[in-house]
This record gives C-alpha cells, sequence and structure tokens, in this order.
C-alpha cells in the first residue's frame, strides 16, 4: 500500500503540469490512459473518458469509483504557476490539485489495491469523466451505457473524507420580461425592466415549502440582467438568467412549473437534466461509513451525482473551499488518508 500511495501522488503531480480545461482533456486522458494500462489494467475510451472493470463474477452488483479530470480555467488572482506542483513533499500545489486530482488519484490507488485481490462479493469499475466542471454531454453520460448496470456509484470529490448522501440540483432559466419600447421624455410605453423587477422581487422572497433535512431549502438567485439600448428608449425588452438549487423534494421540472405559473416574464430552461440526488440512510454504504464513523451530510453543490440514475455517494480528500480558488493545494497526508478511507469502506461492504 506504501507504494501505490507515493505513486499516486507522483501521478498527480504530473496530471497537474497539463491543461485540462473541460473539452479539452485529451492530453491528460492520454496520460492517465498510459498510466492504467502500465500497471496492467484493460481500459475502455470513449471521447476522453477511460474506465477499467475488475470483473469477479457474473451477475454480481457493480460498484462504481468516479471522480473527474477535468479542471475551471485558473482563477485570476494566481500569483504562481497553476499548473506547478511543486517540490514540496507534504503539499501539492496546483490547478486541480484538489477539485478533483486528489480524489481522481485516492481512487486510482483503491481500485489498483483491490485488482489484486480475489473473492469481492461485487465488480469493481474505476471511471475517469470529462466535463464535470460545465456538466458537458461528453462527460460520464458517455460512459455510464458501457457499464450499466451499476448498484452503486462513488464520486471523488473534496469533501474532508465526509460522505455527502444528499446532492443539490441545478436549472438555470432564462427569463424574458417583454414591455414595449417607448421615448423616455413621453408618456407611453411599458418598460420592460419594472416588469422584471416585480418578477426578480417575486424570485427573492419565495420560498419552497418543502425542506430537506439534509439540504434545506430551495435557492433561487438572479445571476445575470440586461436590458435596453440608449439612456432615452424606455425598454421593451429585459433579459434575466435565474440560477435555481434544487433540493431533494422537488424536481426541477416540478420547480419550473411552478415559477411559470407565478412570474410575468417568458421562461424557458436550459436543462432539466441535472435533478438533486440522495440516497437512504439505512442503504448499506451509508451504514457502513456510520460504522466507520464518517459524517454524513448534504452538499449544495453540483457533481456527477446529478446524471446518475442509481444510489451515489461523494467523498473525497481535500477541502471543498479550496475548489475554484487561487492557489489552490491539496496535503499528501489527505490522498493517503482518502485511500485509506475508500479502502475500508468498500472492505466488508455488502451490496444486495
Amino acid at each position: 500500500m506504501k507504494h501505490i500511495k507515493e505513486n499516486m501522488t507522483k501521478i498527480l503531480r504530473e496530471l497537474i503540469r497539463i491543461p485540462s480545461y473541460s473539452e479539452k482533456e485529451e492530453k491528460a486522458s492520454d496520460y492517465l490512459e498510459g498510466v492504467m494500462k502500465n500497471y496492467g489494467l484493460k481500459t475502455g475510451r470513449k471521447k476522453n473518458n477511460l474506465w477499467s472493470v475488475i470483473h469477479n463474477g457474473d451477475n454480481l452488483p457493480v460498484i462504481l469509483l468516479n471522480s473527474h479530470i477535468d479542471t475551471v480555467q485558473p482563477a485570476e488572482d494566481w500569483i504562481t504557476d497553476p499548473f506547478d506542483p511543486g517540490t514540496d513533499k507534504e503539499k501539492i500545489n496546483g490547478l486541480g490539485s484538489n477539485d478533483a486530482g486528489a480524489s481522481l488519484v485516492a481512487l486510482l490507488g483503491t481500485f489498483l489495491y483491490f485488482s489484486e485481490m480475489t473473492g469481492l462479493p461485487y465488480n469493481l469499475v474505476f471511471a475517469v469523466s470529462a466535463e464535470e466542471e460545465i456538466s458537458g454531454k461528453n462527460g460520464i453520460e458517455q460512459v455510464l451505457p458501457e457499464i450499466s448496470p451499476v448498484h452503486l456509484g462513488i464520486v471523488g470529490e473534496p469533501t474532508g473524507m465526509k460522505m455527502t448522501v444528499a446532492e443539490k440540483g441545478l436549472m438555470v432559466i432564462d427569463c424574458m420580461a417583454e414591455g414595449r419600447s417607448f421615448h423616455a421624455a413621453r408618456n407611453g410605453g411599458i418598460n420592460a425592466i419594472y416588469k422584471a423587477m416585480g418578477d426578480i422581487e417575486w424570485i427573492r422572497n419565495y420560498r419552497f415549502p418543502k425542506k430537506s433535512s439534509l439540504l434545506g431549502e430551495v435557492k433561487m438567485q438572479v445571476t445575470m440582467i440586461e436590458a435596453g439600448q440608449a439612456h432615452n428608449v424606455v425598454p421593451g425588452n429585459c433579459s434575466f438568467v435565474l440560477d435555481v438549487r434544487s433540493n431533494d423534494r422537488y424536481t426541477n421540472k416540478e420547480i419550473f412549473r411552478f415559477i411559470r405559473e407565478h412570474i410575468s416574464s417568458n421562461v424557458q430552461s436550459r436543462s432539466f437534466r441535472l435533478n438533486s440526488s440522495s440516497v437512504p440512510t439505512d442503504h448499506p454504504v451509508v451504514v457502513r461509513a456510520l460504522e466507520l464513523g464518517i459524517e454524513c451530510t448534504g452538499s449544495d453543490t453540483l457533481s456527477d451525482q446529478a446524471l446518475m440514475n442509481f444510489p451515489t455517494v461523494k467523498t473525497g480528500p481535500g477541502n471543498p473551499l479550496r475548489s475554484h480558488t487561487a492557489g489552490e493545494y491539496v496535503l499528501v497526508e489527505e490522498i493517503n488518508k482518502g485511500i485509506d478511507t475508500y479502502v475500508s469502506l468498500l472492505n466488508n461492504l455488502i451490496i444486495l
């Protein structure tokens, strides 16, 4: 195990040196595919997604270990080179080190550990997905048909090895308030900004009644607004964007229909596919986590869990507050603890 851990930190340092923005992960995927093959793993690949399977027997349940290879663009206030992992033996710097490189290599190390074992009561899949940061169509959805059916997914994201058993969904809604343009110096016209203001005030104050014990309430935020062409023209249109974070008590379609009924603006959802997810508290993986003293929580942020139609949990090394920040880093001891925790979680885990 010590040798595996040492190699995983080396692999992460190499990955950080390879830019892998969403939709541009090819070189990083090439590198990781070579690493997996050097370990003797048989790999599958679709676009920039990779996977490998430990097959222990027919008709056994399938457990998926998944994390993503893509990163966001570096924040503007990076001082050091975001693609330089540094030489500190206890700390790995760089873009994607925390989100989600640490989880990625910790899951790979876990997969390699179990690849040397026989008689496991499940088949194990390690999958590396692309385009997670943008919820792209060429990400995990490319892999799932190749490995289905899956009975449990463990998604690697920085949680400090807490286990997220519920996760909020995401829906982005484009809204258009329609008025009638007119000269600003005269009476007449219908100011679309004023119409939008009424809708925005409703959005600001409304609270969906069904709250989740782990995820709280549905959250709505207006994040962009645009109107007007000149100071002396009453605008005939005002567009704004609504960011909705759904809990596990509503589907995105239910929330969308309710919003459409209660505001005057025309509304259009960009997608309904990123729903909230949760796993029952009596699920074997949750029971096993509690036995190990792992704290189980909810998460406000989205991951590839939203695209998986089977039970999933989210857990991984690193601190979520470091994600998408300048100076992102992860500690080597966090990665090592992550591997140990994943191994303990999977040992004695029975999925019916």
